[in-house]
């Protein structure tokens, strides 16, 4: 199993979209990049623990691919929006993927570039390619929070 770390805004509806390809075998939501040891959902929230809400995804690179776990990434969240996913505004909510290794961090760039040339955006992505941190997984009602709601989408 390989592991891939993303922040794309809420961490609720990235985790859902990923645990629908096919290979992931595990998703769970929760707080890397920042400051703080083990930081809870009220301390991110305030945007003084320099985290972001991120999905770490557990997969089987022979039956998916990083690559088509970027596609999921870009297609999921607007990379052109520094610190904002919809209504959610915060550090917290910024786009970055967090590399963990040499071949995720040269593959996300490849791919960040060629997103960035495609035109399907009207804005530059903002998106940070950074080296893994340390993860800190989020309270348990966090973890498959759409589906325990039985829903299939965030509504904004």
């Amino acid at each position: 199993m390989e592991k891939a770390t993303f922040g794309g805004g809420c961490f609720w509806g990235v985790e859902a979209k990923f645990r629908q390809i096919k290979g992931v075998s595990q998703t769970a939501v929760g707080y890397a990049g920042g400051a703080t040891q083990d930081p809870n959902y009220q301390e991110v929230c305030t945007g003084t623990t320099q985290h972001a809400e991120v999905v770490e995804v557990l997969f089987d690179a022979q039956v998916t691919t990083y690559q088509r776990l970027l596609d999921v990434f870009w297609q999921c969240h607007n990379p052109t929006t520094m610190n904002r996913q919809g209504p959610d505004v915060g550090t917290q909510y910024r786009s970055v993927i967090f590399f963990h290794n040499v071949e995720q961090k040269k593959t996300a760039q490849i791919s960040k570039q060629k997103e960035d040339e495609s035109g399907r955006y009207s804005n530059k992505i903002v998106t940070q390619i950074v080296p893994a941190a340390e993860f800190f997984k989020a309270e348990e009602y966090h973890q498959q929070y759409l589906e325990k709601k039985g829903l299939s989408h965030c509504s904004i």
